[in-house]
């Protein structure tokens, strides 16, 4: 079964509903565009290692995919801060 909300955290719940309400009409302002590019990208990067984090069963190979998610959680915070 897919994770769906349960697995997200909270604040990106809200981040991707404010995005969503924003009007179709409206245009982004190109480094809106990439910030937003570049949160998209890193979640689904999130996503893959979460997918394989949950397949791992050597604790080395699972350690560096624990930390690479916890890189990949502070750059989302970090790019969604700005």
């Amino acid at each position: 079964m897919a994770r769906g909300w349960e697995s997200k955290s909270v604040e990106e719940q809200q981040a991707e509903a404010a995005l969503r309400k924003q009007p179709a009409g409206k245009k982004l302002s190109p480094p809106e565009a990439v910030r937003i590019r570049q949160v998209e990208g890193l979640r689904l990067s999130r996503q893959r290692i979460l997918q394989q984090l949950q397949n791992a069963n050597d604790p080395r190979l699972r350690q560096m995919l624990e930390q690479a998610l916890a890189e990949l959680d502070h750059q989302i915070a970090t790019a969604q801060s700005k």
